[in-house]
């Protein structure tokens, strides 16, 4: 437990310096390779993850094979592991603290879809369950980092287009009163809206590279740290298809 309180107290400076820049793994060799090029933190993405494991992702993965993927990961490096928690697997808090710490990590991404519904999930009650996740760290005696993710901007999630920006401010600091230590408006694409949930959202802010937003434009915002989702993931099996395809043609 000493080691990942200071595993969790080192991951959550990280989000206090310049620009955190995370680019999620699926399995142990691809967080080696993360953590060997100097990456001081490993992410997982629970859409390239599930993908290995042969589920889609949003939740569709049994949580035991996603978490003993997590604890793969961890035990390949010696840096903090956040994981891609979805949006809990309908766990209470202290299971869900529970099991995090049993994989090695000591943060988690947390997101505010309602897999059941496909919609959003009532953001008090939502609030809630994040603040008993808060609570259960404590408890526990890790501070896990809590990256709370906020959906508002996804489509299909019932916001209307001219509503996300007001929702994902609404939601952001209903999730930080409730204890969440980063704040992440997934499918935000226009600088000016990151610009205004920078300014609006209370605490560090985690965003997504696009057409208006590369690493440059997070510094100058003010952006505390950014993920790349199953991006590499793709990335590397578009490279073993077109190897495969070659191969197949000679």
């Amino acid at each position: 437990m000493t080691e990942l309180k200071d595993l969790a107290g080192r991951l959550r400076e990280l989000h206090t310096g310049d620009l955190l820049v995370l680019p999620n793994v699926w399995d142990a060799a691809s967080a080696r390779t993360v953590a060997d090029v100097g990456f001081a933190a490993i992410a997982t993405a629970s859409a390239a993850v599930s993908a290995t494991l042969g589920y889609p992702d949003g939740e569709g993965a049994p949580w035991q094979e996603m978490f003993a993927a997590a604890g793969r990961i961890a035990r390949a490096v010696s840096v903090p592991v956040t994981v891609d928690a979805e949006a809990g697997y309908g766990m209470r808090p202290r299971e869900l603290v529970d099991r995090l710490l049993e994989t090695g990590a000591v943060g988690a991404n947390l997101e505010d879809t309602d897999h059941r519904s496909g919609g959003l999930a009532e953001a008090g009650a939502h609030a809630e369950w994040l603040a008993g996740v808060r609570a259960a760290a404590g408890e526990a005696g890790v501070p896990i980092v809590l990256n709370a993710r906020i959906d508002a901007f996804l489509p299909g999630r019932g916001v209307a287009e001219e509503d996300r920006l007001a929702e994902t401010v609404r939601r952001g600091r209903l999730y930080r009163e409730a204890g969440a230590d980063c704040l992440y408006p997934i499918g935000v694409r226009r600088k000016a809206d990151l610009a205004a949930l920078v300014t609006e959202l209370p605490g560090p802010v985690n965003g997504n590279t696009g057409d208006e937003l590369d690493l440059a434009a997070f510094r100058e915002l003010g952006v505390a740290r950014v993920s790349y989702g199953p991006r590499f993931h793709f990335a590397a099996m578009a490279g073993l298809k077109s190897a495969v395809e070659e191969l197949k043609r000679a």
